[in-house]
């Protein structure tokens, strides 16, 4: 890639001149300005932005961080603090992590060479360690926290959407509820899984671990889940999930399928995360709806308020409530008719 040095070697002009007929041509004269263009053009020169920008004082750009874009809860996350960012004149840099530290740190070491302003990040279990090396570079953590400290957060109230979910099926009278869990070293995980829990025993109902198991929010792993879960023995089987993300329900749903199970007649399912398609199948799914969107815009004005206005006291946190959607997929549980004596 052509970098200014060659332009000005071509055009024969000093680094210096070249830089000020692409950035400030109104300094430079007019067959000089030419000739710098042509140059430009004829090696393919694209000026870099960024780097003008920081010399100017003036860089507007924020790195963002998402552990898997293609889930559609993180998509609207990143839709949410890219139209945030667009209204203030920042341009957000995306970066997905895949739940996996080491990548989460190669991503903030490729941000840290452009120096953004800030950084909203939905962290990874090695966050906390890996958000050592932006020092001084103001941090919103989205979604999840990570235990950094001095950092603004900006989560959804997961406690009280499962606690929500899981009094929803105690309600209608399921007394063995199983749960597939997020990874127990991410904060909404064991936000979702400790409330599910609380609300059992709070029922008096007993919590049985056999009928919790990770799905690492992953469809596969949530799908492998529900068929261990769903092929256990008739009396220990669950009659109803919860599950802990719109990954690992979908999972869930196709394992009930495959078992030619019937939503909600043989197996009722609460998944965590509205999307489209929770709303479409047949039948449409019971969820906690979570304020997506919001929670991306929220996550970057905080970010740009703190850029705008450096605060000196403590780290805010900020959490949105959630939504109990009772649709199709809950009932109460089926009792199979009595066998006939002869």
């Amino acid at each position: 890639m052509a970098s200014i040095q060659d332009v000005a070697q071509l055009a024969q002009v000093s680094t210096a001149t070249a830089s000020r007929a692409l950035s400030r041509p109104d300094m430079v004269a007019a067959t000089t300005r030419e000739r710098v263009l042509s140059a430009a053009r004829e090696l393919g020169y694209q000026p870099n932005v960024i780097a003008r920008s920081l010399r100017q004082g003036e860089t507007r750009t924020i790195g963002v961080i998402v552990t898997d874009i293609l889930n559609p809860f993180h998509a609207q996350l990143a839709k949410g603090i890219q139209d945030a960012a667009d209204r203030h004149g920042y341009t957000a840099f995306l970066f997905n992590s895949d739940e996996d530290p080491a990548k989460e740190r190669r991503a903030i070491d490729t941000l840290r060479g452009h120096l953004p302003q800030g950084l909203i990040i939905v962290p990874t279990s090695g966050a906390r360690e890996n958000l050592a090396a932006l020092n001084g570079v103001p941090i919103v953590e989205l979604d999840r926290m990570s235990g950094t400290p001095d950092v603004t957060t900006v989560t959804a109230d997961n406690s009280g959407g499962a606690t929500a979910a899981t009094r929803h099926l105690i309600s209608l009278g399921h007394a063995r509820i199983g749960m597939i869990v997020g990874q127990q070293d991410i904060s909404t995980a064991t936000q979702r899984h400790g409330a599910y829990r609380a609300a059992l025993e709070a029922a008096g109902l007993t919590y049985d671990p056999a009928l919790v198991l990770p799905g690492n929010h992953r469809e596969d792993d949530g799908h492998r889940a529900a068929l261990r879960l769903l092929t256990l023995p008739e009396h220990r089987r669950p009659t109803a999930l919860f599950i802990g993300n719109n990954e690992m329900t979908v999972g869930a749903v196709l394992a009930a399928r495959a078992l030619n199970l019937r939503i909600p007649e043989d197996l009722s399912i609460v998944g965590f995360d509205d999307s489209r398609w929770a709303q479409t199948m047949n039948p449409p799914l019971t969820v906690v709806a979570q304020p997506t969107y919001d929670l991306g815009t929220c996550a970057a004005e905080q970010l740009i308020a703190q850029l705008r206005h450096p605060r000196d006291g403590p780290p805010q946190h900020h959490q949105l409530s959630t939504t109990l959607i009772v649709r199709h997929s809950t009932s109460p549980p089926h009792t199979p008719a009595p066998a006939h004596s002869h």
